[in-house]
């Protein structure tokens, strides 16, 4: 399930075209059993996203879905996939609460959820960074919310503040009105935007004077290796927290980012990766069950069992509830050989999607949003 049209549709595109390379590396066949790839496109829309859901399930006779790839996308579809008993894995949509307060025993995530990958980040930007003052603003969708608090969370908790929100819409077509409402006074602006959202965020941002004013620290998706091809230098410099960077040096990673370059002439991203590492688990849950998909129930257990040590991140296995325990990285964008690189700066190994909180007390807490944590200090 993948977005072709919008301003996610750049993500889709990568998506599909990891999960074509990984069935090209295998010939289309795993377990002993031919795999049949059926990609539709759900525009980005909680609605159709649903009804492909059923379409895939009901006419396509699937006997798992890959996607989709927003996280209102698969909150959408949430109860039906429950009801239908259909293994899903999440390639990109990282909501919170599907593997925290609501998990769903068919689903399993191949990516981050979407505070995790910027826990780290928040207490970066305060105890390395010694930033005391950030604005944020960010795509007003569940991922930026959810994004935007976690980093807030762990950023005041180690004596940061963040005193200004800013939502755009996802489809805005200019960000000049929200860039021109940024206070000045801040140490820096965090910027959480996904698609190709985040380059448009940059090139305005520098457009408006800020680059070289105020330091930019983004999302993984804001500086998206996806998005190099568009991406100019406005981008260079920005600080962003991520599960993955096409710069990491192991031999996983490198043949896999070679394959993708040599394919696709891109680097792989956000979307690309998630989407591969999807594959990547849905194989070894079919070689645990050696083929056999038919039995639902020992497929999904496999799948929220599986441990992948081949995986171009590095090692990847899932917690008690289906989301996978990841280094995150902190990455700078730099230029090297007259090419855009998410350079790592520094790893945060083995993050778990709970931080260093207690699992309790973090689920006694709502799910991240636009009001959780409650920002304390906006206007100061």
């Amino acid at each position: 399930m993948t977005v072709r049209t919008g301003p996610l549709a750049s993500g889709g595109k990568q998506m599909d075209d990891a999960l074509r390379l990984f069935l090209k590396e295998r010939n289309s066949t795993i377990a002993g059993r031919k795999v049949e790839l059926i990609s539709i496109d759900t525009a980005g829309t909680p609605a159709i996203a649903k009804s492909k859901a059923q379409e895939l399930v009901e006419k396509h006779k699937v006997h798992a879905i890959i996607g989709p790839l927003a996280a209102f996308e698969a909150l959408a579809l949430d109860d039906y996939i429950r009801k239908s008993e259909t293994p899903i894995i999440s390639p990109s949509a990282a909501a919170d609460d599907m593997t925290q307060r609501k998990p769903n025993p068919w689903f399993v995530r191949a990516v981050a959820s979407s505070s995790q990958q910027s826990h780290p980040l928040g207490e970066y930007a305060a105890k390395t960074l010694n930033y005391r003052r950030v604005a944020i603003i960010g795509d007003d969708l569940a991922y930026g919310h959810e994004v935007a608090a976690g980093f807030q969370r762990t950023f005041e908790d180690n004596g940061g503040m963040v005193v200004q929100k800013l939502w755009p819409p996802l489809n805005a077509p200019d960000y000049g009105n929200y860039i021109g409402q940024l206070t000045q006074n801040v140490d820096a602006v965090y910027a959480v935007f996904a698609g190709a959202n985040g380059v448009k965020f940059m090139k305005q941002y520098n457009e408006y004077g800020l680059k070289g004013k105020i330091p930019v620290l983004g999302a993984m998706t804001t500086v998206d290796e996806g998005n190099f091809k568009s991406t100019g230098d406005e981008a260079l410099g920005v600080i962003s927290s991520g599960w993955y960077a096409a710069s990491l040096n192991n031999p996983a990673n490198r043949a896999y980012a070679d394959g993708m370059l040599r394919t696709y002439q891109q680097e792989p991203g956000y979307y690309a990766t998630g989407a591969y590492g999807a594959a990547l688990m849905l194989e070894a849950a079919m070689v645990a069950v050696k083929g056999r998909v038919e039995d639902k129930a020992a497929f999904m257990q496999a799948l929220r069992n599986v441990q992948v040590t081949t995986d171009p991140r590095g090692k990847v296995n899932l917690d008690a509830l289906g989301n996978p325990v990841l280094d995150i990285h902190i990455r700078r964008l730099e230029k090297r050989d007259g090419k855009l690189v998410n350079t790592v700066i520094k790893t945060y190994p083995a993050v778990s999607q709970f931080w260093t909180y207690k699992t309790a007390e973090f689920l006694a807490n709502p799910v991240y949003s636009r009001d959780f944590p409650v920002a304390k200090n906006l206007g100061k």
